[in-house]
């Protein structure tokens, strides 16, 4: 199902909707955690790219591994190294992209105010800012294995 698109190798084309979706991700579950006066304005994008930058990290880590079956199953040597790099933090990535999208909804969640409490925070500022500060570290987390995972797949493609 994840090997290829239109005769191309899949994985390639998917990399790029999580490569840009889980940055976006993460700037915007960070601002929403850290602007409060922001969040009306980010809540939304928050929401989507939480639903979409998942589903796209997930599609790219399978069109990954369909990809090595497929043409790389005997790398070996350098390359077969450099795979392995890469092929290393597709779950780090796709569990800290799900921690952070479960922590961002949970955060948008707890700041839209109920009908009953206009203007506060539905369970109260302690749980607003414990879920914030899960928010940001997730986001960094994020952050980390997003660069990692792009820059180990770029070096086993280009041989840096």
């Amino acid at each position: 199902m994840f090997d290829e698109i239109l005769g191309l190798p899949a994985h390639p084309l998917i990399i790029h909707f999580a490569v840009v979706l889980t940055p976006l991700l993460v700037v915007t579950a960070a601002a929403h955690a850290l602007l409060p006066r922001r969040r009306p304005y980010v809540a939304w994008a928050v929401v989507l790219l939480s639903l979409a930058a998942p589903a796209t990290v997930f599609a790219a880590k399978e069109s990954g591994e369909e990809l090595k079956e497929a043409r790389f199953a005997s790398a070996d040597g350098t390359l077969g190294t450099r795979i392995a790099t890469h092929e290393s933090f597709a779950t780090p990535l796709l569990l800290s992209v799900l921690g952070l999208a479960v922590a961002a909804l949970l955060l948008v969640y707890a700041t839209h105010p109920s009908r009953d409490s206009v203007g506060r925070d539905r369970f109260g500022r302690p749980v607003t800012m414990l879920l914030s500060g899960v928010t940001v570290v997730l986001a960094a987390v994020a952050a980390y294995y997003v660069f990692r995972a792009g820059d180990s797949g770029a070096r086993a493609v280009w041989g840096m």
